[in-house]
């Protein structure tokens, strides 16, 4: 089961000051992810993939990006894990959620 690139999403009060943070640490905003006027933004730093997000979430997500959410999904519910938002449609982009044992968010996100 490959499940694609891991990023981590976290829920912030104020995007101005989280990017500039991050960008001390070495980090630089896509240009073609999100911007400050919509208040997300993806930054890199070699493999390690952030994602700032003001009020879009209650919590910070561990978020992979496979090719194929769907079969993903499949594995996930024959083996009794519980989907708290599911695929929608047969085909193209989709995510589904669940959380682990400890109430953590993880999101698979199919773009």
């Amino acid at each position: 089961m490959e499940l694609g690139q891991f990023s981590v999403s976290l829920t912030v009060k104020d995007i101005k000051k989280s990017k500039v943070f991050y960008e001390t640490l070495g980090f630089k905003a896509l240009p073609e992810c999100g911007s400050i006027n919509d208040k997300w933004l993806i930054l890199q730093k070699g493999t390690t993939v952030i994602g700032l997000f003001e009020g879009m979430f209650e919590s910070n997500i561990l978020t992979f990006n496979p090719t194929d959410v769907r079969s993903i999904e499949k594995h996930l519910q024959e083996n009794g894990m519980v989907i708290e938002t599911a695929t929608k449609g047969e085909s193209g982009p989709a995510h589904c959620v669940l959380k682990d044992p400890d109430g953590n968010v993880i999101m698979f996100d199919q773009f």
